[in-house]
């Protein structure tokens, strides 16, 4: 089996406190690895650590990837948990239900500093140990709507933009010095990320979106990442249907402006 590639490998999970994270967690405990869960919610990450094993295979660190300042000094402490980290998983972040005309310009800040500029702080924190074992692998957990955007989620689509442009530049600098980057596009997947969305004055959604609760299952969201991880590709998506609308972007542009208006 693929998965089996991940026994006793060394993986950090950001925003693994519920949804894919939560899931990524357990799959990679079954995998056999040894795990560092981290998210701001100490109490969950301390649930899911007892679900995975205890502290024999599984530590928490909990953490906010907002607090820039804070992350270099969580990195170095995640790498000395194990003696190092084989794989990162940046899955941590916030996403958004608002019109650009109703959004607060602090409301994008947010969006950037969490699903971003926090990932970007905690990649050049732990890249150099790999780059000094000639070995690691950077996992982004970015969305299809990294590919394009949509209405409501303006700043969500700039945040996860940038992280496609950011990765796929470091997959271009460290894939000789044996670093894999792999981007992991989610469709619909049924977590309550939509109940955490922000809206234009920075207060929560709080409403289960549709296409999220009629979404693919978490936990088969997690093995079908976990696949593409021990393949070792560069960019894949997960969902539902909704996958079709990367390729009818690319070529039929003015097909899916139509359709991407109609989701108002």
């Amino acid at each position: 089996m693929l998965t089996a590639s991940f026994q006793q490998q060394r993986i950090w999970i950001t925003g693994a406190s519920s949804g894919i994270g939560e899931a990524l967690a357990h799959a990679f405990h079954k995998a056999g690895a040894k795990l560092i869960l981290s998210a701001r919610r100490e109490d969950e990450l301390k649930r899911i650590q007892t679900e995975c094993g205890g502290e024999a295979c599984t530590l928490i660190l909990p953490l906010d990837v907002a607090q820039a300042d804070k992350l270099s000094e969580k990195a170095q402490a995640a790498l000395g948990m194990f003696g190092g980290i084989d794989i990162l998983v940046q899955n941590a972040g916030v996403t958004q239900r608002s019109l650009v005309k109703d959004t607060e310009p602090s409301v994008y800040r947010t969006l950037m500093e969490i699903n971003y500029f926090g990932p970007v702080a905690l990649t050049k924190a732990v890249l150099p140990s790999m780059l000094e074992r000639k070995s690691g692998h950077i996992v982004a957990i970015s969305s299809l709507v990294g590919k394009f955007g949509t209405p409501l989620r303006s700043g969500y689509a700039a945040s996860k933009h940038a992280l496609h442009g950011f990765f796929d530049s470091l997959r271009a600098e460290v894939g000789r010095n044996g670093i894999k980057v792999t981007i992991v596009c989610p469709g619909f997947i049924r977590t309550d990320i939509s109940l955490h969305a922000l809206v234009g004055d920075g207060g929560k959604h709080g409403k289960m979106d549709q296409g999220q609760a009629q979404g693919m299952p978490a936990d088969r969201c997690a093995q079908e990442i976990l696949k593409g991880i021990a393949r070792g590709k560069q960019e894949f998506y997960v969902g539902g249907s909704e996958k079709r609308s990367v390729y009818i972007k690319r070529f039929f542009p003015r097909l899916f402006s139509r359709m991407i208006a109609r989701n108002m």
